[in-house]
């Protein structure tokens, strides 16, 4: 996994100094905040293994057809723009946050705890590449804005950061449980893993009517 990041890092690097020479990193670029056609488009075409790339979760549990890290995320930003009000959320910030809080995986791929990489050493790798990504999209005001949404999240400090958490782990029960449905499977350990984590009250009640929709499963 060390081996295969740092080759991908390396090629986005590559391919980003030849196309942006002058670029050094997202916070003292002073490009203008609408990035070029070609810099937006090498960026979306990167942002295209978040499409591609499955889960490592149900990968490892045997999953047959296995949602990928977009799919996770287009999910999550349906319950920001969804959830109801909540006193000082903004609710168009969780939406934002939702489809960027995993964008650097488009590079270092879905880091599963499987994986035993330290939770210091993922966040390192993933800085890394959510560097290089706003590199390939030429700086300015949109990668930056990228970069703040992404370590908000990884912080976990403000009121929006805790609701996303929550979605995180409450689109993670939904697709354990419609897995299970589907195909299945038992999948206890997505939601022993994510029991009493929940931060808001948001995320304990979807998490609660999830669990109460499992147990009232047949056989279950």
């Amino acid at each position: 996994m060390a081996d295969d990041t740092s080759s991908r890092l390396d090629d986005v690097a590559a391919r980003n100094q030849r196309e942006n020479p002058d670029a050094s990193s997202c916070s003292d670029l002073t490009a203008s905040s609408s990035s070029s056609a070609s810099s937006a488009i090498d960026f979306l075409t990167l942002c295209r293994t978040l499409k591609t790339t499955k889960r490592t979760g149900w990968i490892n549990n045997g999953i047959k057809g296995p949602e990928s890290i977009a799919d996770h995320m287009y999910r999550m930003g349906l319950m920001s723009l969804i959830v109801g009000d909540v006193p000082g959320v903004n609710r168009d910030r969780c939406v934002k946050m939702a489809i960027v809080h995993d964008i650097a995986e488009a590079i270092v791929g879905d880091i599963a705890p499987s994986d035993g990489v330290s939770k210091e050493e993922k966040s390192r790798r993933e800085q890394a590449a959510l560097d290089e990504m706003c590199k390939v999209l030429g700086g300015g005001t949109r990668a930056e804005e990228i970069q703040e949404l992404w370590q908000e999240y990884e912080d976990n400090t403000s009121k929006e950061a805790k609701l996303v958490k929550d979605f995180d782990k409450v689109e993670m029960i939904l697709q354990a449980l419609e897995y299970e449905k589907e195909q299945g499977k038992i999948l206890d350990s997505f939601f022993q893993s994510t029991a009493g984590k929940f931060q808001t009250d948001v995320g304990k009640a979807w998490a609660a009517e999830i669990n109460s929709r499992r147990t009232q499963r047949p056989g279950s």
